[in-house]
């Protein structure tokens, strides 16, 4: 497997554990986002619903008063009589009702119940609301409690002291309130006969109007904070995500620069020592396993000592930075490049046999003799190389028990390419 091949195997593991996190990270941060806003809208929508429905309650609960109010007038007075012209007829459910004046004119008593009933259809043919007196035990039919008004009279006599609730007349929505009404001494008149006492709950008023208006555009209101509560979490969350984005390519982009930071070598811009010697160590591994050839080569620089004495350590750094130009324009893609140390130089070639090695090192080595490196006073510098080559056959890596051998003869290699002359490429076979 050629190193393009292994680099391919590690990069993509890193890149989608990377990506798992990353994308846990916006969507953990998503959901809580979208839960925080979720919630002040939801917060937004059930404090409107409290604020009108505590405005019901409270439009309701004026009515009731109101009508209470009126009837008290009456009753302060035990009735109040009109004239009974066509039309209005006498209450039959009171002793007496009519009287007739020095001018031959008949009056008839309206009592406070009677009062209220023909409000109420007064009331209700103008503007839908309607008032109902009730009791559990009533005079009159007419005002036989319903389901409603019979639990809310239960509750009232439990100490309860009003109901109310919302209900459904087909399609429409009606807002239903009671209040009881309690005995006073004005009432015992007609009522005593019931076994009532003063203070105790005779019957109550219950107030009713019609809110499917109200509902609607409650329902409105719904959709128009769950849609903008929508557009505001998609908003949200399409600027966290464009940032989060935006994080991640500078974290990657520093990532990758630390990542090359730890395997190259900051002079020359190589691979460092660390990183080559555990490439060494896994290429060696694959030839072993699969019986291919693999190849590498020691280089110098020849009296580099002088460079540096005679010039300086700054222009010996700009030899080492000129050779590894060289040495990548030379590379080939399944080769891999490495600073050894000092002066020396490693390189690796995998699935390439002695052959091939010694003819790519020895065009390596004629490449630096031709080259020409301009110092920065613009004196000009030749150098040369020394190369030893090591490339044991698949069948040879078998007897071979690490990747440290082949260095070995590599380097000694190298040592006879100096012993004979320097500026040559001498090879060896690991044994």
């Amino acid at each position: 497997m050629t190193s393009n091949e292994h680099r391919e195997e590690t990069e993509p593991v890193l890149s989608q554990g990377e990506s798992s996190v990353w994308k846990g990270f916006v969507f953990n941060i998503s959901a809580v986002i979208l839960l925080f806003i979720l919630s002040i809208f939801l917060g937004v929508q059930l404090n409107n619903e409290r604020l009108i429905n505590n405005e019901l309650h409270l439009r309701a609960k004026s009515d009731f008063e109101s009508i209470v109010l009126t009837r008290k007038w009456n009753a302060q007075y035990h009735g109040v009589y009109v004239e009974k012209v066509p039309g209005v007829e006498s209450n039959p459910y009171l002793e007496n009702p009519d009287i007739t004046a020095t001018d031959g004119k008949v009056y008839t008593k309206k009592n406070p119940a009677l009062m209220t009933r023909e409000i109420s259809e007064l009331i209700e043919a103008k503007s839908g609301h309607a008032f109902h007196i009730t009791s559990l035990k009533p005079l009159n039919p007419n005002n036989k409690a319903d389901a409603f008004e019979a639990e809310a009279l239960r509750s009232f006599e439990a100490g309860e002291s009003e109901a109310f609730i919302t209900d459904k007349n087909g399609e429409r929505s009606i807002f239903r309130y009671m209040a009881p009404l309690y005995v006073e001494s004005s009432c015992l008149t007609c009522h005593a006969k019931q076994g009532y006492k003063l203070g105790d709950v005779r019957g109550g008023i219950s107030v009713k109007f019609d809110i499917t208006d109200v509902q609607e555009r409650l329902m409105w209101n719904r959709y128009a904070i769950w849609g903008l509560s929508l557009a505001v979490s998609i908003l949200l969350i399409t600027i966290i995500y464009s940032f989060v984005h935006k994080v991640r390519r500078v974290l990657d982009e520093a990532n990758a620069k630390i990542r090359k930071m730890a395997v190259t070598d900051e002079l020359t811009g190589l691979h460092n020592r660390r990183y080559f010697m555990k490439r060494f160590e896994d290429e060696f591994s694959r030839a072993k396993r699969y019986g291919h050839p693999l190849a590498c080569f020691m280089l110098d620089i020849d009296f580099f000592k002088r460079v540096n004495d005679d010039y300086g350590h700054q222009a010996g750094d700009h030899v080492l930075q000129s050779l590894a130009l060289l040495m990548k324009a030379q590379e080939r893609t399944t080769d891999v490049l490495g600073r050894y140390g000092g002066e020396e130089f490693i390189i690796l070639l995998p699935e390439t046999e002695l052959d091939g090695a010694v003819l790519v090192a020895e065009r390596l080595r004629k490449t630096v003799e031709a080259a020409s490196m301009t110092l920065d006073d613009s004196r000009v510098l030749q150098v040369t190389v020394s190369i030893g080559v090591c490339s044991p056959s698949g069948e040879q890596l078998d007897g071979i028990d690490n990747f440290h051998a082949l260095i070995k003869a590599a380097d000694d290699a190298l040592y006879r390419a100096k012993e004979n002359g320097r500026n040559r490429v001498e090879a060896a076979e690991a044994a």
